[in-house]
């Protein structure tokens, strides 16, 4: 029961907290709210989550393929020692 109490007691601080530092109006937010509550009722929700998740993944791979290649170029140097 403490675990559920306190659970709820920092969801709602966390809302509290998030909703008085928000980048946007109220006025704007809630707009935005009805946009995308708009966009759930309309099952487009799915694809737009969809297409954002691939494109995370692609950017992902980018980053690991970037990252892979320039590590095992230093390895490679410093193998050699020309770091």
């Amino acid at each position: 029961m403490k675990f559920f109490t306190g659970l709820l007691l920092g969801l709602g601080l966390g809302v509290l907290i998030g909703l008085l530092f928000a980048p946007q109006t109220g006025e704007a937010t809630r707009a935005q709210l009805a946009e995308q509550g708009i966009l759930l009722r309309s099952g487009n929700f799915s694809d737009e989550i969809r297409a954002r998740a691939n494109e995370a993944m692609i950017q992902g791979r980018d980053l690991y393929n970037r990252t892979k290649d320039e590590l095992s170029d230093r390895y490679t140097r410093a193998k050699s020692g020309d770091l």
